[in-house]
């Protein structure tokens, strides 16, 4: 299948003529139907270069609702039955975009919100600032056997589980595309958001189409994470500039530093390895996150800590009071950077294997 190309044009025909169920991912910026009514200004009178477009103005929310429902039902028909959908939108379509991928059978997953660390200000003082725009990540279907990377995303995020509140920056400085002193696309997404987006739902290889495609964020960053792309735009200056953006755009050089490792998949490291290595030494003690609960460690690779000995997924719940415990992430030991989970010693030793085995 054809790959990695801007198609200029309408989003429903142009996705029509795709072939049925061949991307992994979709990622959709649409109209956010904004219903602006003139122009805004600064207290200053400067004008404020917000979106007074054409393609955003719709007659009324039942053009709209048919719109969204015409291009939501192409994306669904070329995803792949294990696909994923983004979309994104503000308070003025979110909620009948929510409604219509539901309709058309889509399965929800999650709802993030990106908070602005530099929003715009309300200018007029009439509202609250609107500092927040939301996404909507959906599979094609309940039962979609879909792509979360997970552990890329926590190790992002410095070892926590990635949360669905997203603390990014608007669209600025370099990465913003200009014409003249003026945004070229009054709705620009920060690379940063994209990144994370690709991150968490797709694999090195993967297809990612993007039928609102503007100034061709999406394909900037599926490109350096060596994933294959399709944007459809029908704006001719917008896939121009997308086109000589991405053309700029070197993909990483090494497959490796994008790959995504899945750590069910790769070989089991039993905790009393880590002993038998010298990583961790007998009588060593073991400590939560916080330093308040320790056990210590037994030769044959169990924890003895109070009433309680077992292993370390048992005694971390045992402990906690908690009917399961992942004990990796769980026990701590010190470090020259502080506590570190104990599953930094198995990624060490899986490493260690791998080279060895090499």
């Amino acid at each position: 299948m054809k790959t990695d190309y801007i198609e200029c044009g309408e989003c429903v025909a142009l996705m029509e003529a795709l072939p049925e169920a061949s991307v992994d991912l979709v990622f959709a910026d649409p109209p956010y139907n904004l219903q602006l009514k003139g122009e805004l200004h600064r207290p200053n009178n400067s004008r404020v270069d917000g979106v007074a477009e054409d393609w955003d103005r719709f007659s009324s929310l039942a053009e709209y609702d048919e719109f969204t429902r015409a291009w939501l039902g192409a994306a669904r028909r070329v995803l792949k039955p294990d696909g994923t959908l983004w979309t994104i939108g503000s308070y003025h379509n979110i909620y009948r975009l929510g409604a219509a991928l539901q309709d058309l059978g889509f399965w929800l997953l999650n709802e993030v919100v990106w908070r602005k660390s530099n929003p715009m200000p309300n200018f007029r003082g009439r509202r609250f600032t609107n500092a927040h725009e939301t996404l909507i990540w959906a599979a094609h279907g309940e039962k979609s056997r879909y792509v979360f990377n997970y552990d890329a995303l926590k190790a992002l995020n410095d070892g926590l589980q990635m949360r669905s509140d997203w603390v990014l920056p608007i669209c600025t400085g370099h990465e913003r595309l200009k014409r003249g002193r003026r945004k070229l696309h009054p709705t620009q997404k920060p690379e940063a958001l994209l990144h994370r987006v690709i991150l968490a739902s797709t694999r090195p290889g993967d297809i990612v189409l993007d039928p609102f495609f503007g100034t061709g964020t999406t394909g900037a960053v599926a490109r350096r994470l060596r994933r294959r792309w399709i944007g459809i735009e029908r704006d001719e200056t917008y896939a121009a500039a997308a086109a000589e953006r991405i053309r700029r755009v070197e993909p990483v050089a090494d497959p490796e530093a994008v790959a995504i490792p899945e750590k069910r998949s790769e070989p089991r490291i039993p905790f009393g390895a880590l002993v038998e290595q010298g990583l961790l030494d007998v009588g060593q003690v073991l400590t939560d996150r916080s330093g308040r609960l320790s056990a210590k460690v037994r030769a044959d690779g169990s924890l003895v800590a109070a009433d309680h000995s077992g292993s370390i997924h048992s005694v971390g719940a045992a402990l906690q009071g908690a009917p399961a415990c992942n004990g990796w992430t769980f026990w701590h030991v010190p470090s020259d950077r502080g506590s570190m989970p104990i599953d930094v010693l198995r990624q060490q030793l899986r490493a260690q294997n791998r080279e060895e085995g090499a």
